[in-house]
């Protein structure tokens, strides 16, 4: 949105009345799906500011820069973290199991997933917004490159429920996949105990710019989750035994 903004805003400057645009930008009334980018974008195509082609690739760029806008508008946060997050997940690693009293006899709803009858997952997502904003979800989303402080929360936490973490974290580009075992994540120096009072167990963890780079031993790619799962399940099993 940032870069989109400086786009139009510096072909506004070439309008001989940029001031008087930038007025009517001041007080237009927007009613979906016509807005402050529809009135200028029509504007500079009338004006002839804009050519056809030039349109068409801002436009495609933004396109590019936005792809997981769309996650930004589910407003219900039940929504995304299950539904949107669980079955993204089952798609990029379908082997994954719901788990079950059949395949777990002690199972009673603490974790979201099952791998080669043993593994426990749980899965955690966020979106990267700006810190700073008190604005809609789908507005102060953020590209990974931006410059703007951001925040994401995983809560709700409990590393005694489960083997494994999946936390999927979502920016307007692209999507992040970090896998931490149990151990790690309950050790880990972000996390804290006592979200909720009286919710022995349940922690949470704050991602932000400042402390983003100390999750990167734990980054996986999309293709590649299935052995990353594997693998902290590994480390977790020795964890245990020390």
């Amino acid at each position: 949105m940032e870069q989109l903004k400086s786009q139009l805003n510096q072909l506004i400057q070439k309008l001989p009345d940029a001031s008087a645009v930038r007025n009517r930008l001041t007080e237009l009334y927007s009613v979906y799906p016509f807005n402050e980018f529809e009135y200028v974008i029509s504007t500079l195509l009338g004006r002839n500011i804009l050519a056809l082609d030039e349109y068409y690739e801002i436009r495609d760029s933004y396109m590019e820069r936005n792809s997981f806008l769309y996650i930004f508008e589910i407003s219900a946060p039940r929504t995304f973290g299950e539904a949107w997050a669980q079955g993204h997940l089952k798609e990029l690693v379908p082997e994954l199991s719901k788990p079950s009293r059949k395949l777990d006899p002690s199972y009673s709803g603490e974790y979201d997933f099952f791998l080669d009858g043993k593994i426990r997952i749980e899965v955690k997502a966020s979106r990267a917004v700006d810190a700073e904003s008190d604005e809609p979800l789908y507005v102060k989303a953020l590209t990974s490159d931006s410059s703007r402080p951001f925040w994401m929360n995983f809560q709700q936490v409990k590393p005694a429920c489960c083997d494994v973490f999946v936390w999927i974290a979502v920016w307007r580009n692209k999507i992040h996949y970090w896998v931490l075992s149990s151990h790690e994540l309950e050790h880990h120096r972000d996390y804290s105990t006592g979200q909720h009072r009286g919710n022995t167990g349940e922690g949470q963890l704050h991602v932000r710019q400042d402390n983003i780079n100390d999750f990167k031993p734990f980054k996986a790619a999309s293709n590649h989750l299935a052995n990353a799962i594997r693998g902290a399940y590994a480390r977790e099993v020795v964890a245990r035994k020390q």
